[in-house]
C-alpha cells in the first residue's frame, strides 16, 4: 500500500492536479445540473447539454445550448455561478484558501500547484498572493455589483436587482459571460443595455481588472503604480493590452458602427473590442456583423488576456513576444529585448508552439464542424474560436450544434481554460537529461 502511494504521488505533477481538479468539478457541475430541480420543464435536462453548460461554466466561456435566464431554476442558477466563480480563480486556489482559513497547512504540491495556477513570482510568497487575489476579487466584484445596482434594482425591483448585479459582476470579473436577460428576449446578452454608458463602463471595467491578472495587479499595487519599477511583464501586457482594445475599437467605430448615433457608436465600438478578450458579453449582434469583423474578432478571442488571470486564449504575453521575435529576426538581431530587458529562449519557443497548437486545433475544429454542419466556414471559426478562447461569443449557432460539434467545443472549452501548456506539461513524462546533441544540418526557411 505505501508502494502505491508513493507511486501515485510521483506521478501527481502540479499541472496534472490542475487538470484533475478542473475535471472533477466540470462533471460535478455537470451532474447538479441535471437534477430535476435544477432546470425548468417537464424533462430533466440530458447529460451532455448539461456537461456542454458546466464546462462553459467551470471554464469560464459563456457559449451556452439553454438561456441561462429562462431554463435553469434558481439552483440552477447558483450552481452555473459557483462554477463560474470557482473556474475563474481556480479549482486549487479556491480548495487551498479554504484550507488556509481553517488553518490547516498547506503540502508542497498544492502550493505548486496554486503557483502554476495564478502564475505567482515566488513559490515561497504563494500564500500570501493567494490571500491578495482572493480579496482583490471579492472586493472588485462587490464594488461592480454596487455600481450596477442602480440600473438593475430601478428596472427589476431592489431584491431582484440585487441578485443580477451580483450575478453580472462575479460574470463579468471572471470574463465569463453568463448573463440573465434572456427573461426579457432569449439569448439577448446586453444587447437591451448597448446605449446605458454605465452599464457598459462598469462591465468592461471588471472585463479589463479580470484579464489583466493577478500578479500584474501586485505588481502595480506594490509600486504605487510608478512605471520605471514594474516589471518587463507587467509593462508588455498593459502596453498589449491598451493596443488591443484602441485598434479594433477604431475598425469598429469608423466601419462596423458607422451608422448609430455617436454616443451609442462609440460605446458599441469600445465593448465590442473588450469583450471578445475573453468576456462573451455582447451589446451588438454578431449575426449581423461582416465577415470583416467577424475576423478581427476571431483574432482578439485567439488573443486572449494576461497569464495567471480570469482570461483565456493564447494570452497577450504569447502574442507579444512573437511580434517581438519575428521583428528582431527580420532586423536579423540575435537577443529579443523588451523595455532595456532580454525575453529568454524558452518563451519565445513556448510562445510558437502555442501559436502553432492553436491554429491548428482551430483550423482542424472549424474544418470538420463546417462540413459536419454545412455552416460557412467563417461562421465555424468564429465557434470554435469563442470556445478555445473561453469566450462565450456566437452568432447564433450555438443551441442548434449536433452532438460531434458539441463535443469539439467542449473539449476546446476545456483546452482554452486549461492551457497548452499545461495539458502538455500534464501528460509529458519527467525531463531527462540529454546524452548528448545530434549532428546539425542547415534547413532553408522563407
Amino acid at each position: 500500500m505505501a508502494r502505491a502511494r508513493n507511486a501515485i504521488r510521483g506521478h501527481l505533477t502540479s499541472f496534472r492536479m490542475i487538470l484533475v481538479s478542473f475535471i472533477l468539478m466540470i462533471l460535478a457541475g455537470a451532474v447538479m445540473l441535471c437534477l430535476p430541480f435544477a432546470s425548468k420543464g417537464d424533462e430533466p435536462v440530458s447529460f451532455l447539454n448539461a456537461l456542454f453548460t458546466s464546462t462553459s461554466a467551470a471554464c469560464v466561456t459563456g457559449l451556452v445550448v439553454f438561456d441561462t435566464a429562462t431554463k435553469w431554476t434558481m439552483f440552477g442558477r447558483v450552481v452555473i455561478l459557483i462554477l463560474i466563480q470557482v473556474g475563474g480563480l481556480g479549482v486549487v486556489t479556491m480548495a487551498a484558501a479554504v484550507i488556509t482559513l481553517t488553518g490547516a497547512q498547506i503540502g508542497l504540491l498544492p502550493r505548486l500547484a496554486v503557483q502554476d495556477a495564478v502564475s505567482a513570482p515566488e513559490l515561497g510568497s504563494v500564500l500570501n498572493f493567494m490571500k491578495f487575489l482572493i480579496k482583490g476579487t471579492f472586493c472588485i466584484e462587490g464594488i461592480g455589483a454596487l455600481c450596477l445596482l442602480p440600473v438593475f434594482a430601478g428596472q427589476f425591483g431592489f431584491v431582484k436587482g440585487l441578485g443580477y448585479a451580483v450575478f453580472h459582476s462575479i460574470s463579468g470579473f471572471c470574463n465569463a459571460g453568463f448573463d440573465l436577460m434572456g427573461a426579457q428576449e432569449q439569448f439577448s446578452s446586453l444587447t437591451a443595455y448597448a446605449s446605458n454608458a454605465a452599464v457598459n463602463i462598469v462591465i468592461m471595467l471588471l472585463i479589463i481588472l479580470g484579464g489583466l491578472g493577478f500578479l500584474t495587479w501586485s505588481d502595480l499595487i506594490n509600486n504605487r503604480f510608478r512605471l520605471k519599477r514594474l516589471r518587463m511583464q507587467t509593462k508588455m501586457i498593459l502596453v498589449s493590452t491598451a493596443a488591443l482594445i484602441l485598434l479594433p475599437a477604431l475598425y469598429f467605430f469608423f466601419v462596423e458602427f458607422r451608422a448609430y448615433p455617436l454616443n451609442e457608436r462609440l460605446l458599441l465600438s469600445l465593448f465590442q473590442s473588450v469583450t471578445p478578450r475573453t468576456a462573451g458579453f455582447n451589446t451588438a449582434d454578431y449575426g449581423q456583423m461582416s465577415e470583416s469583423g467577424l475576423l478581427i474578432t476571431i483574432m482578439l478571442m485567439m488573443v486572449g488576456g494576461a497569464p495567471g488571470s480570469t482570461a483565456g486564449g493564447m494570452k497577450v504575453t504569447t502574442m507579444a513576444v512573437l511580434f517581438l521575435a519575428s521583428a528582431t529576426f527580420l532586423r536579423r538581431r540575435e537577443q529579443v529585448n523588451c523595455f532595456r530587458r532580454r525575453i529568454e529562449k524558452d518563451a519565445i519557443q513556448n510562445a510558437m508552439a502555442l501559436l502553432t497548437l492553436y491554429i491548428f486545433l482551430l483550423l482542424g475544429g472549424a474544418i470538420v464542424m463546417a462540413t459536419a454542419e454545412g455552416f460557412p466556414i467563417i461562421t465555424s471559426l468564429f465557434e470554435c474560436a469563442s470556445a478555445l478562447g473561453t469566450v462565450g461569443l456566437t452568432t447564433g449557432i450555438t443551441p442548434g450544434l449536433s452532438v460531434l460539434s458539441r463535443m469539439i467545443l467542449i473539449a476546446f472549452m476545456f483546452f482554452g481554460r486549461v492551457g497548452g501548456l499545461t495539458l502538455g506539461y500534464s501528460f509529458a513524462s519527467s525531463a531527462r537529461g540529454n546524452p548528448g546533441l545530434l549532428p546539425m544540418e542547415k534547413v532553408s526557411v522563407g
